[in-house]
């Protein structure tokens, strides 16, 4: 009768062995699960901030028009680049460089009323012009000028203004 019951105990405690190892296994997928529920609602957060509202399209449809979008502005970028170089080479032609000297050309006419201005662009070409004013007439006269010279005979009020230019860049310089 003691065999009896040693094998029934035997039994039981192998059953409940098994049993045991059993709920541990069950306790330690109840946390896996708690875990995995916590990072899907994680994932379902970050989905619903990336889709922004967007419900009916799939994340193929939008990833499809962030990259025609990328492509678009990369395009049109490199347009605005172009036109960019386009507009700077220009630039260098347009007139950067100003100088400007008044004075008395005559003796019996008063005050400064007599100019010399140099307009130049970035490589010093461009034109000065000269007013000289007398109590009976006025006369104005203009002469290119080309890398800081000019092939006509500049006058010492001339030379100064192109000089005055040459120094300066887009600033309005003044001697009188």
């Amino acid at each position: 009768m003691n065999d009896f019951f040693r094998n029934i105990l035997n039994i039981d405690f192998e059953i409940l062995v098994l049993f045991g190892i059993c709920f541990i296994f069950i306790i330690i997928n109840c946390f896996m699960l708690i875990a995995n529920i916590k990072k899907t609602n994680k994932l379902k957060l970050k989905y619903k901030k990336f889709m922004n509202g967007l419900s009916d399209r799939n994340i193929e449809e939008l990833l499809e028009t962030c990259l025609n979008t990328t492509n678009s502005v990369s395009t049109k970028n490199k347009e605005i680049e172009l036109k960019i170089n386009k507009i700077e080479r220009r630039l260098f032609q347009c007139i950067q460089k100003v100088g400007v000297v008044r004075f008395n050309a005559f003796d019996n006419v008063g005050s400064d009323l007599s100019f010399a201005i140099a307009l130049l662009d970035n490589n010093d070409s461009g034109v000065v012009i000269s007013g000289i004013y007398a109590r009976e007439s006025s006369s104005t006269y203009s002469k290119p000028v080309v890398s800081g010279s000019s092939k006509y005979t500049l006058s010492a009020e001339e030379i100064q203004a192109i000089d005055i230019a040459k120094k300066t860049n887009v600033e309005r310089s003044y001697i009188e």
